[in-house]
């Protein structure tokens, strides 16, 4: 900024300099009036925006050109609209059989029941019945999985990534796709271009040329620049022969094999799928194919799962929520505040980021202050700082109404979950903050399997001893310069 402001004066004088203000006001107020009576963003978030176009008028213009404008948020989700209408219709008889089904006297207790009924008719979330749930914590488990599964495909395997990298481990992935596609087995990668945008063409040629169907989800503006920072498709999703699904937190790469010298350990967590809710899984995967491929036949031999009642569940329950900026309602975000509300004695919660809105940072404040055990663990690492500031300054408020709060100092923690009571519980792809919220496309898993919830709570209990208790005392006594770090952070948390 003051770079460009001298050589307007060196080169025009003041006469240039005052047509550059003007001309960066007048771009600032448009913005800001697109942003109130167009646009209709969150007012917290419109506050934030109005607060940088502001305070910072040319450099605001840039920040909102790349991280806030949704000036096409309409046009780039006409065709995922039509995807949704014909997913309503798709998945009708599945939807009406759940309901029909879903009845108090099917569930193993009432936010069981509360928490299913609410999820299925107010999202038209599908449950079912008959699913095995493998839990993984650590990426050399779910990787050695999930490459076994990918060797043992015989008719397709479909796979969604927010990060490949072009490392060790992702190479080893792109020449275990080539292998299987040359075997005959069809092959589909959905990429994010923003979380794959430092992977280099060649690397997605490669697979392309063996015979891969390749698509590229809002793809770079151009190969060294992405305009579009948010609607990011986050969910890592891998299906195999409507057998099996993976979902979760790991992308591709060496860093998730806690091989970064920077971040260190890797702790997520991810699940696979036995059973029907693959089917589901795979539908999911269909329809961001048809939104960011533009075919539309892609979804012509979808395989519709079999519904059973609750009362014959020969498995685990599961639910699959899915969420984005397209949504309605943000699905994922109401259910973790339905099951906060449907809590009993405890919810013990792990994530990256910690950026709840007021609905979220409410319910769970009551939850403390009526005496749940309320738990949630962060990661000492930051890979964000601003959101890692942000974080702190929200965990210091639940502190102070009776949660407890823990950092994770083995490594980073990237693990997505939340466990109620020990029995009802959730893992997927959305952090616990606006952006995964409102803002990216997710998918989630809640899962109504007190076997699983226990896994979960043990996996908990293992990461506290590699964790230090933030208590009241230690948030309290926190330099002044920590302080003015989380207050600026927290002022603009709502468009992290």
């Amino acid at each position: 900024m003051i770079n460009i402001l001298v050589f307007i004066l060196q080169k025009g004088g003041i006469i240039m300099l005052i047509f550059f203000l003007i001309l960066s006001l007048f771009i600032n107020l448009s913005l800001i009036g697109y942003m109130i009576f167009i646009e209709h963003k969150d007012v917290t978030a419109t506050w934030a925006w109005l607060m940088v176009l502001l305070f910072l008028p040319f450099i605001g213009f840039f920040l909102y050109l790349f991280f806030g404008q949704s000036m096409k948020k309409r046009k780039m989700f006409n065709k995922k609209e039509e995807s949704d209408r014909y997913m309503h219709l798709l998945h009708s008889e599945i939807y009406k059989d759940s309901c029909s089904h879903c009845t108090h006297n099917n569930c193993s207790s009432c936010y069981d029941y509360n928490l299913l009924h609410f999820l299925l008719i107010g999202h038209e979330s599908v449950y079912t019945c008959d699913n095995a749930i493998e839990i993984f914590t650590d990426g050399h488990a779910k990787f050695n999985a999930l490459f076994e599964d990918i060797k043992s495909a015989t008719q397709y395997v479909h796979l969604e990534y927010y990060i490949i990298h072009n490392d060790k481990l992702g190479m080893a992935f792109k020449d275990l796709l080539i292998k299987k596609a040359s075997e005959g087995v069809e092959v589909s990668l959905l990429y994010d271009g923003m979380g794959c945008l430092k992977t280099p063409s060649s690397y997605f040629k490669e697979l392309k040329e063996a015979g891969i169907n390749l698509t590229c989800f809002a793809p770079p503006f151009t190969p060294w620049l992405n305009l579009h920072f948010n609607y990011r498709n986050h969910r890592k999703l891998c299906i195999i022969d409507d057998k099996v699904a993976y979902l979760g937190g790991f992308n591709v790469g060496d860093e998730y094999l806690g091989k970064s010298k920077c971040m260190g350990y890797w702790r997520d967590t991810h699940l696979k799928i036995v059973g029907s809710g693959a089917l589901l899984c795979n539908l999911q995967f269909l329809l961001d194919w048809r939104f960011a491929s533009h075919e539309s036949h892609c979804l012509d031999h979808y395989k519709l799962p079999n519904l059973s009642p609750l009362c014959h569940a020969t498995g685990a329950i599961i639910q699959l929520v899915s969420s984005g900026p397209d949504s309605k309602y943000p699905t994922i975000r109401n259910g973790y505040i339905k099951m906060i509300n449907e809590a009993k004695s405890s919810i013990w919660i792990q994530t990256p980021y910690f950026i709840p809105d007021e609905a979220l940072l409410t319910a769970l404040k009551l939850a403390s202050l009526s005496g749940l055990d309320v738990r949630i663990m962060i990661p000492n690492k930051p890979d964000h700082m601003f959101v890692y500031w942000a974080t702190y300054s929200y965990i210091g408020e639940l502190i102070s109404c009776g949660a407890r709060a823990y950092t994770y100092e083995k490594g980073f923690l990237h693990s997505k979950t939340i466990v109620i009571d020990q029995t009802l519980s959730c893992v997927g792809t959305a952090n616990f903050d606006m952006r995964s919220l409102k803002l990216n496309f997710e998918m989630n898993a809640f899962i109504y399997d007190k076997s699983s919830a226990i896994q979960l709570s043990e996996a908990f209990e293992k990461d506290l001893l590699d964790c230090k208790d933030l208590t009241l005392e230690i948030y309290d006594a926190r330099p002044l310069f920590i302080k003015f770090k989380e207050s600026i952070s927290r002022l603009f948390s709502p468009i992290l």
